[in-house]
């Protein structure tokens, strides 16, 4: 009879009580993590330690659930066989629950990423995809190994298939490798306003992981590769910021006097401010004499800030018309462009007016000395 008991024991009791006791440890921890560690994470939504937490929570019966049917089987006084088959499938089944939980920690860790205004934010979602396929490619076969297949020919078929893959798709790789480095670099962003080494210039709409989309002033969208792109020379007006300067050519007479008309010029540029759209009263407007002597006129250069790229077309074109109208009122002279012949004592006469008919058939301004 006490044999009998001490058999029922060793081979019922104690497998089921270890069972049933890692069953409770596990609801004790989930208690436990539910009370002392959620509510400090509770406050905010999307947090890395707040999605580690709920995943500890999420797997954590279920881990000491199969760490007890391991300690059952193993108390138990089952057939060796049945002892190593049921070791393999929890073994799986355990590998099962790591891939899943690598994959939540994965998917949390790209989502604290992937938060508007981060700026691993729009690889975030790339990498996150990335990463899964990984996990549940090695998981995999880790568990066909598990289960005594012979994973060679597996991992073989995988090599020549990645090889050939990455042969046939080289420039789509080629371009998925230089979108990743753009989003993660990140030398333009969705709304900058650029301009590429070929010519191509607008806004920046999309920089997806195959091509960039940019929509030009005319309202057409250009699809650029990723690896073009990369490639290319890029001048991104929205850095380091959207403001930018801009230079405003005026010409006036040699008759003008230089200081007169920096004071209108300026005068115009300060009145200006506040009334016209996207022009920037501070920091105020100022005017060189630059690039100075010209072949037939004193140039000027007029330098104000805009508030973004676009800006500077409305801007040039209203306030040409206030520095045109200005110069008129103060009797300053835009010149047009003047050619100066110079005739010696044998050149005068009815040679000099061939000349001048033969050199000068445009409407230009002559102007003859002896």
């Amino acid at each position: 009879m006490e044999q009998q008991t001490r058999v029922l024991l060793d081979q019922v009791i104690l497998p089921i009580g270890a069972l049933v006791v890692s069953i409770i440890m596990g609801y004790a921890c989930r208690i436990t993590v539910d009370r002392l560690l959620l509510p400090f994470v509770a406050r905010t939504r999307i947090s890395l330690d707040g999605i580690i937490v709920r995943i500890i929570r999420t797997f954590i019966v279920p881990c000491f659930l199969v760490a007890g049917l391991a300690l059952a089987i193993h108390l138990s006084s089952v057939p060796g066989k049945v002892v190593e088959y049921a070791d393999k499938i929890l073994a799986a089944v355990a590998l099962l629950l790591l891939l899943f939980i690598a994959t939540r920690v994965v998917s949390g860790i790209g989502q604290v990423y992937a938060q508007p205004g981060h700026r691993a934010a729009p690889v975030a979602g790339m990498l996150q995809r990335l990463a899964q396929i990984i996990i549940w490619t090695v998981g995999i076969v880790m568990v066909l190994n598990l289960s005594g297949r012979d994973i060679t020919p597996i991992l073989t078929t995988l090599g020549v298939a990645g090889l050939a893959a990455a042969l046939a798709l080289q420039d789509t790789l080629a371009n998925f490798f230089a979108g990743f480095y753009l989003l993660a670099d990140r030398p333009v962003r969705v709304g900058d306003y650029v301009k590429i080494q070929t010519g191509e210039e607008g806004y920046v709409v999309e920089v997806g992981w195959r091509s960039t989309k940019i929509r030009t002033l005319p309202n057409n969208v250009i699809v650029i590769p990723n690896q073009k792109l990369a490639q290319s020379i890029v001048t991104n007006y929205h850095l380091p910021e959207r403001r930018m300067s801009l230079l405003i050519p005026v010409s006036v007479s040699y008759e003008a006097d230089p200081d007169h008309v920096e004071r209108i010029l300026t005068q115009v540029a300060t009145e200006s401010g506040g009334t016209i759209d996207g022009f920037l009263s501070e920091p105020p407007p100022f005017v060189r004499f630059i690039p100075g002597f010209g072949a037939y006129s004193l140039d000027f250069t007029l330098i104000c800030q805009v508030r973004e790229f676009t800006d500077q077309y409305v801007v040039q074109h209203e306030l040409r018309k206030r520095i045109f109208r200005r110069l008129r009122e103060e009797g300053v002279e835009i010149p047009f462009p003047i050619q100066t012949l110079r005739f010696h004592e044998q050149a005068k006469g009815s040679l000099g007016e061939d000349l001048i008919a033969n050199v000068a058939p445009h409407p230009v301004s002559v102007r003859i000395t002896e």
